[in-house]
């Protein structure tokens, strides 16, 4: 393909001066005028493509634009290295993880490069090296401390082909989010973050995010899942023990026909100690606990359940209630336990069909009479209590809250908040992570290592590759060690670390990357933090960012920084697709951007994936695209460069059929800053901004064609040209920061253009005088009439009359109204 400009040329000599001078390395000594502008750093597993590409170049706009803008800027980089992503990828290419990360670091710091994407490369983290993941075994100590790192044996999500544990946000529809195998329910001592005593305060302090989308809000809160109900305790039938249920309808409990466990129920092996088909009840439960919670979860599992020959007694009604085993009950909700009432259910009624279970009606539907035989699904609106004793004629909403008041006043239950959030399983039967900094000594116990021994070092000699436990239990080096209080033979813990603990909190080292003696400069950090802009994928909306958010208020607590939230705003951009689909090497549908950069140049790639679409939404690829962003450029390349030689416009462009003046093309500079200033402040609405970009340029080759303006004079064409032509490339440099560099420096200009300041538009200037006026008849558009932007009424009826392409349609017609709507239209009734 024939090159309309010097790209080849152009991108790399620009940055290679952006890196020699420094541009993208901010002084955080003094945090006036402060912009942190964070992007997440990415898993080091592969080479990226141009759907990766969208995160970094919206970064990079935001961060050019805001340095334009006078800010101090901090943009750093780093990479999220530990963990099964970067494992995974290392075992598929039968390589070491540690050379496999380091090999893909280089690849990628080379794309994002060529992308032309600015970092503060001298504050690079990398979560793998010793002098990162020492303060994440830092930040564990500091939690097992506050009592919020703890060990317990609990049922697990286990992936048979990872051979790790999965925490539930890692697992979608059943499925592990990493290999999409069949996700089981494995029982494990693991280690766990108390994430639960914060989610009051999670879910509060959500309304201070006022520059998230809705969406992630939304999300989080969904998942924290706050519910206000009723503790109740059934007596279980044959002892002194109880069986407690959480409910948020009290109003439904004597229509409770049978009792619920979770396979996972942690006393059902006593609970049924003495029942004679106790083996078979085990057996029946662990089949179901095979399935992942997620799936067992899904509204159109088929129902599963073993009654456990036990009952409780209905404390309400004195009723005996059978208890089974269910597969639809799960231990995150709850206690593991469930009253079901099959009448007012859905659930509860398909199971209690399959296994003829009674179902009580306690809520009558006031518009027809329910009974239980003809019922074809469960009744799960409003209406009348029934079956329900004193409380029977009572509006259900209204019972709600006076069975709970009863059930106080009885000691029957107690009301109580439930959360459907789960502490946080950081415990990874994998190689590639940070080792969990604990020692167990058979005469002290559970020892932490103490902080001057950190960090503990991952051993590189070990058979890493998958096995069911930890492969760090296979190096004797590692594993048997000295007891920090007692200085007798111990050993360590072999789980690392799962790697959102390495992405909870690197956003605060990045303020001091090279700091051997904390975490963080405390000081600079509470001067820089909160992130003033974080971007990433709204992947990330309930693991990465709910756990981050959760990291600074422990540190807060703890009186390391003075800020509750760690990001200010946040953009999540949308997918770049490819036929239909996520882009991704099984799908061959994976777009490399490097060749797409050596046949069109960095900007054109960076101009088109801006341009695809609203930034938030997901946009399909289309290579003809791209070719449309290099026209432009090269038609704005070829207009400057006329205007550089000959200090005026001179394309051929032919006769145009339109005429522009100057006066109309300054006012067009001002509106296009206008537009594009408001584009950038109020949403990154990056497409609309170069459209107005794309229709100043075509204003502008019609100004050159006009005959008229072949010969300009020097107060008012040529003037006019260059204040149009550097206007474009202060507000493309952003977008394109390549040519407008090249452009701004044959201009004559010295010093880079991203010191430079951002234009700012004249409020006189962008008025009209003249407005387009759309004519219609009868509602049809027929015409259209230039005409002065404070004409009359009156004047505005008769030139609409008077236009040559309306007179045909109305001269042998009888005109019954004209309507004019001021400024926009007249529409003329005939």
């Amino acid at each position: 393909m024939k090159r309309s400009y010097p790209f080849d040329k152009i991108e790399p000599k620009w940055q290679k001066r952006w890196a020699k001078s420094k541009l993208f390395e901010a002084d955080t000594k003094s945090a006036k005028n402060k912009y942190y502008c964070l992007m997440m750093f990415p898993y080091p597993s592969a080479a990226l493509h141009v759907g990766h590409g969208r995160n970094y170049i919206i970064g990079d706009v935001i961060a050019r634009y805001k340095m334009m803008r006078g800010l101090n800027v901090l943009t750093p980089m780093g990479w999220d290295a530990f963990g099964l992503p970067a494992e995974n990828a290392a075992i598929k290419n039968g390589l070491h993880p540690r050379t496999s990360v380091l090999a893909n670091i280089e690849t990628m710091k080379k794309q994002l490069y060529r992308w032309g994407v600015g970092y503060d490369w001298p504050r690079e983290v990398t979560s793998c090296e010793p002098d990162y993941y020492k303060w994440t075994q830092w930040l564990f100590l500091k939690l097992y401390e506050k009592g919020l790192a703890y060990k317990k044996k609990a049922a697990v999500n286990w992936c048979p082909s990872c051979s790790t544990v999965l925490a539930n946000e890692q697992v979608v529809g059943g499925l592990c989010e990493r290999c999409d195998a069949q996700v089981t329910q494995k029982e494990l001592e693991q280690w766990f973050f108390k994430i639960t005593d914060y989610a009051q305060r999670l879910l509060d302090d959500s309304d201070k995010l006022n520059d998230w989308p809705q969406r992630v809000k939304i999300m989080q809160r969904n998942w924290i899942g706050r519910s206000e109900g009723v503790k109740i305790d059934f007596p279980i039938g044959g002892s002194d023990k109880v069986l407690r249920c959480f409910t948020t309808r009290t109003d439904t409990v004597c229509g409770a026909t049978f009792m619920a466990l979770a396979p996972e129920y942690s006393d059902l092996e006593d609970l049924i100690k003495d029942v004679k088909d106790k083996e078979k009840i085990l057996k029946a439960a662990q089949k179901m606990r095979d399935i992942s919670s997620q799936k067992r979860a899904e509204i159109d599992v088929e129902k599963q359940g073993i009654f456990i020959g036990k009952y409780v007694i209905n404390p309400m009604n004195g009723e005996k209630v059978p208890i089974w085993v269910a597969n639809y009950v799960l231990m995150e909700y709850g206690t593991g336990a469930i009253m079901a009432v099959p009448a007012h259910d859905q659930r509860d009624f398909e199971f209690a069909r399959k296994y003829s279970i009674p179902i009580r009606v306690v809520i009558d539907d006031p518009k027809k009479h329910l009974t239980s035989d003809q019922m074809p699904e469960a009744y799960t609106e409003e209406g009348v209590m029934i079956n329900s004793g004193q409380f029977n004629g009572m509006p259900s909403q209204e019972a709600i809250s006076r069975i709970a008041d009863y059930m106080e006043k009885k000691r029957i239950g107690k009301r109580a908040v439930h959360y459907r959030l789960r502490d946080w399983l950081i415990s990874r039967q994998r190689y590639w992570g940070a080792p969990i900094p604990i020692i167990y000594c058979d005469r002290c116990g559970t020892v932490p290592v103490p902080e001057k021994k950190l960090p503990v070092l991952l051993p590189k000699d070990v058979e890493f590759k998958p096995r069911g436990e930890s492969p760090l239990k296979g190096s004797k080096a590692f594993i048997e060690t000295k007891c920090p209080k007692c200085k007798k033979r111990a050993t360590r813990e072999a789980d690392t670390m799962d790697t959102f603990v390495d992405s909870s909190w690197y956003y605060l080292r990045y303020i001091s990357p090279k700091e051997k003696r904390v975490p963080f400069d405390k000081k600079i950090v509470n001067r820089w933090l909160p992130v003033d802009q974080y971007i990433g994928g709204v992947e990330h909306a309930i693991l990465h960012l709910l756990y981050s958010r959760f990291i600074t208020k422990v540190l807060k607590d703890a009186g390391w920084i003075d800020f509750d939230e760690p990001f200010a705003r946040l953009f999540t951009q949308g997918m770049i697709i490819k036929d239909g689909a996520k882009m991704s090497k099984s799908k061959g549908n994976v777009v490399s951007p490097e060749k797409l950069i050596s046949e069109y140049g960095t900007d054109t790639v960076r101009l088109y994936t801006l341009f695809i679409g609203p930034p938030e939404k997901d946009a399909e690829w289309s290579d003809r695209g791209v070719e449309g962003a290099y026209r432009f450029l090269s038609r704005l390349w070829r207009l400057a460069e006329s205007y550089i030689d000959k200090k005026n416009i001179d394309i051929q462009a032919g006769a145009a059929s339109k005429k522009i003046d100057a006066k109309v093309i300054r006012r067009r500079i001002h509106q296009t800053i206008k537009k594009v200033t408001d584009d950038l402040e109020k949403g990154f609405h990056f497409n609309t901004a170069i459209s107005a970009t794309m229709e100043l340029v075509n204003d502008l080759y019609i100004f050159a064609g006009s005959a008229d303006n072949r010969d300009l004079e020097p107060d008012k064409g040529k003037s006019v040209i260059k204040e149009a032509i550097e206007a474009l490339l202060l507000l493309l440099a952003p977008f394109v920061p390549h040519m407008v560099e090249e452009l701004w420096e044959r201009m004559g200009h010295k010093r880079s253009i991203f010191k430079e300041t951002w234009p700012n538009y004249d409020l006189d200037l962008l008025q009209a005088d003249e407005i387009t006026i759309v004519i219609q008849i009868n509602g049809k558009v027929r015409g259209k009439v230039e005409v002065p932007i404070d004409i009359s009424d009156e004047e505005l009826r008769s030139k609409a009359l008077e236009e040559k392409a309306i007179a045909k349609w109305i001269s042998q017609s009888q005109i019954r109204k004209v309507i004019i709507i001021p400024k926009r239209l007249v529409n003329i009734v005939v």
